[in-house]
């Protein structure tokens, strides 16, 4: 598993016009190549009647598939850099559809090319992109009387504090980055002055948001 990576959140779309057509920006978090597929054929068969759907999605830790497609635009104008896009953003099981709706201007090489990068680009903005980290659970069992310094030094710490459980004594689970367990361990020991119990849950992934550039 990778310590971590970026990823788009689960669905979004963006609709922008250029010289009078239509291109609407369709982007999809897939795990899987049939995930893919059965998106971009669910893109196609709502679209049915626009000129063209075209499509890219780079899926796998090592973005091993890879794949685009230009739909009867000009070769190498639409589905590669929708591709490019995702490549350019380090983005990883992340498909796009650019449908587009002629209106009547061609735009030539340069500017198809410009078009789809473009309106793939837009889409990913407005659909978001997260950084996925490899998170270790912690569970850290203290007295209550200790809550209000603990959480305080949790929140205002390099660890996340995934939520509180109120119960006989008060548990606060929090994510680490994998790796980085017997540093918060030792970190918590000392800030409780070893009053802390401290145990280790499963490894998942926690998603944080990105910034466009």
């Amino acid at each position: 598993m990778l310590e971590s990576y970026y990823t788009v959140k689960p669905e979004g779309s963006e609709e922008v016009t250029i010289q009078k057509s239509r291109f609407i920006g369709y982007v999809k978090r897939c795990e899987t190549e049939e995930e893919a597929q059965a998106f971009i054929s669910q893109i196609k068969k709502k679209h049915h009647d626009a000129t063209h759907n075209c499509s890219a999605y780079m899926i796998g830790e090592q973005d091993l598939i890879q794949k685009a497609n230009d739909d009867g635009e000009p070769s190498g104008t639409a589905g590669v850099p929708i591709l490019e896009v995702l490549k350019k953003r380090g983005l990883k099981d992340t498909a796009v559809v650019v449908t587009r709706y002629f209106g009547g201007i061609k735009l030539g090489a340069g500017g198809l090319i410009r078009a789809y990068g473009s309106t793939a680009s837009e889409a990913i903005n407005t659909t978001g992109v997260v950084r996925r980290q490899l998170m270790k659970e912690m569970k850290v069992t203290i007295d209550y009387h200790l809550l209000g310094k603990v959480e305080n030094e949790v929140r205002n710490s390099d660890y996340t504090l995934e939520r509180i459980n109120y119960l006989e004594n008060v548990e606060l689970i929090v994510y680490v980055e994998s790796g980085l367990e017997k540093e918060c361990e030792d970190w918590m020991t000392n800030l409780t002055s070893g009053q802390a119990s401290i145990e280790q849950g499963d490894a998942s992934y926690v998603e944080f948001d990105v910034t466009p550039e």
